[in-house]
């Protein structure tokens, strides 16, 4: 039965992770990467519609993001989304496609970006500490002998090691790739 409490406590950790490492990816670093049109919607025929469906995403250059879309029509509800998505660039629109040119980060704004990412990972941590609290609830509801439950909570305390440990791995690497220029 703690076996399951513990796999269960495990899943849900690397889950945590992995939304803090999705989160990541929307953490801008001075170069051109399309996730960070993952999150616009085009008002497109009275629908809001997810930027990846209505148009192909390329990145012909380091700070560059051309977005071509499959309807030309579309260009206007393509450019003025991006405008209202807040993600601090300016569309440029020739007609055919709307260019995306990301500008150099300034050292003060590289901070901002490491601070948005510490923010992210204690939010993760956070999370780990609310599935340990669950998984010793859990173990603690178990009838079974107190040296057993002592036993499930010491593991459970050493998933939570293991992955705050993966969290401050992951944080150190996002911070160097932000500071880096």
């Amino acid at each position: 039965m703690t076996e399951e409490i513990l796999l269960e406590a495990e899943d849900k950790m690397q889950k945590a992770i992995d939304v803090m490492e999705n989160r990541f990816l929307n953490v801008r670093a001075g170069r051109a990467n399309p996730r960070i049109l993952d999150k616009v919607a085009v008002e497109y025929y009275g629908v809001a519609t997810p930027l990846i469906q209505l148009a192909t995403i390329s990145v012909p250059e380091a700070r560059k993001i051309v977005i071509k879309p499959f309807d030309r029509n579309s260009i206007g509800a393509i450019e003025k989304a991006i405008f209202e998505a807040d993600l601090g660039l300016t569309p440029n629109n020739n007609g055919e496609t709307v260019m995306l040119v990301i500008p150099e980060l300034t050292e003060e704004r590289r901070k901002e970006y490491v601070k948005e990412a510490k923010n992210l990972a204690e939010e993760a941590k956070i999370a780990l500490r609310n599935v340990r609290q669950d998984a010793n609830n859990s173990i603690k509801k178990l009838e079974i002998p107190e040296d057993d439950q002592k036993r499930a909570q010491d593991e459970v305390q050493e998933l939570i090691i293991k992955y705050n440990k993966m969290i401050e791995e992951k944080l150190k690497s996002k911070e160097e790739e932000l500071m880096s220029i």
